[in-house]
């Protein structure tokens, strides 16, 4: 090898450490083409959504009020599964019974049969106005209520110590025992 093809071969080799890695190449995916559903759904007003959770809620009410859950049993129809199948009561268990008696004005009676949810329900109420509200584009907006984690956390916790608590056969916790 010769002096000059020497330094050429060092040049190419300075050149090849120097360049920038290879670039690879990633799999190109066609852009998003929204379906018919989801065109749809975008091409609906703004109330109908508030309007559809507005029937839910009302369907619920209107089961709760005619199928009178607070003169019935554990085996009664609409059945509870897990209290039927263990005796125990399931962190749901009188619930219905619970709005039941809201719906009634009688707050104790449904703190009795399932108070998580008494304390839930103006929470989830003022939610959904707000929600409403705010979705509507009144001249007029409600501010949201902002649930902290730790809140939601220690909200969830109790739930779970109440459905504990609530199936121990002793006083004072057979006070919750439905």
């Amino acid at each position: 090898m010769t002096g000059v093809e020497a330094v050429e071969a060092d040049g190419v080799a300075e050149r090849a450490a120097m360049a920038p890695p290879p670039v690879y190449q990633y799999h190109q995916y066609p852009a998003y083409q929204p379906g018919r559903f989801a065109r749809l759904v975008a091409r609906l007003p703004r109330w109908v959504a508030p309007a559809g959770v507005a029937a839910v809620i009302s369907g619920g009410v209107a089961y709760t009020l005619l199928m009178k859950p607070a003169s019935a049993g554990a085996s009664d129809q609409p059945t509870c599964i897990v209290k039927l199948l263990t005796g125990f009561d399931c962190p749901g268990c009188g619930g219905t019974r619970a709005c039941w008696y809201l719906l009634h004005g009688d707050i104790p009676a449904a703190a009795h049969h399932h108070a998580p949810l008494v304390f839930a329900a103006p929470f989830l109420a003022y939610l959904y106005v707000a929600w409403t509200v705010n979705r509507l584009n009144l001249p007029f907006k409600l501010p949201m209520l902002r649930i902290s984690n730790g809140a939601l956390i220690g909200f969830l916790v109790a739930w779970l110590a109440f459905s504990v608590l609530r199936n121990l056969p002793w006083a004072p916790f057979t006070y919750f025992f439905v």
